[in-house]
């Protein structure tokens, strides 16, 4: 019952503080491939947990973005792996030992899989937590649509500028005409007044000259 990875777990939870203040921290999780920064949703990735002071197996677990933590599995020295419920095999996990790595493979990475993964192990007397690897998707920014907006509407006002001119134009080549005629009419009547002027300037003239004898 000792290795029971449940009961790994709870004396983790219960002496990890412990285990941080005894013989410093012997094993480090991390991810295989040394250049990843972030999984990508469906990936197969893989982590490996170096233990150089391990006799007894190394369990790995994942803290997810609320601090709950959650065993996956364990790994005993001989390469034998329990998962949760006593299961010998998982759909989504797989771990095995190499050496001195204890590797964990997540086959599909999802969205539930995100969070810190550690690697425990039982260094007697205490259990010692590894640094933690996070595995989080990468953040993705979407920058707001302002050129596009800014070009629309200077295109609105444009249009609108337009359609402006477009009516002074016509409403200045319908007042063209008028313009004229109203000229022409006036221009008429002063003759005609002139005209008149000049007939009653005559007349005039003509009634005041003395008859003759």
């Amino acid at each position: 019952m000792a290795g029971s990875p449940a009961l790994l777990l709870l004396l983790s939870l219960g002496l990890c503080c412990n285990g941080a203040q005894g013989q410093g921290n012997t094993t480090e999780a991390r991810f295989l491939d040394r250049t990843m920064k972030h999984p990508q949703e469906g990936q197969r990735l893989e982590l490996e947990c170096t233990s150089y002071n391990s006799y007894s197996g190394v369990s790995w677990v994942r803290q997810d973005k609320d601090g709950k933590l959650h065993f996956i599995v364990y790994i005993s020295m001989f390469s034998q792996t329990t998962y949760p419920g006593y299961a010998k095999s998982s759909s989504q996990f797989e771990g095995s030992k190499q050496g001195n790595s204890y590797r964990l493979v997540v086959k599909s990475f999802r969205a539930q899989d995100q969070g810190t993964y550690f690697c425990i192990t039982n260094i007697e007397p205490m259990l010692h937590f590894s640094s933690g690897q996070p595995a989080f998707f990468p953040v993705t920014t979407t920058a707001a649509p302002t050129t596009s907006t800014a070009t629309t509407q200077s295109s609105q006002v444009t249009m609108k500028d337009n359609s402006q001119q477009d009516s002074d134009a016509g409403t200045s080549s319908d007042n063209t005409p008028r313009f004229y005629c109203t000229m022409t009419m006036w221009v008429n009547l002063s003759c005609a007044c002139l005209l008149l002027l000049t007939a009653i300037t005559i007349t005039t003239t003509h009634c005041q000259r003395p008859s003759s004898a």
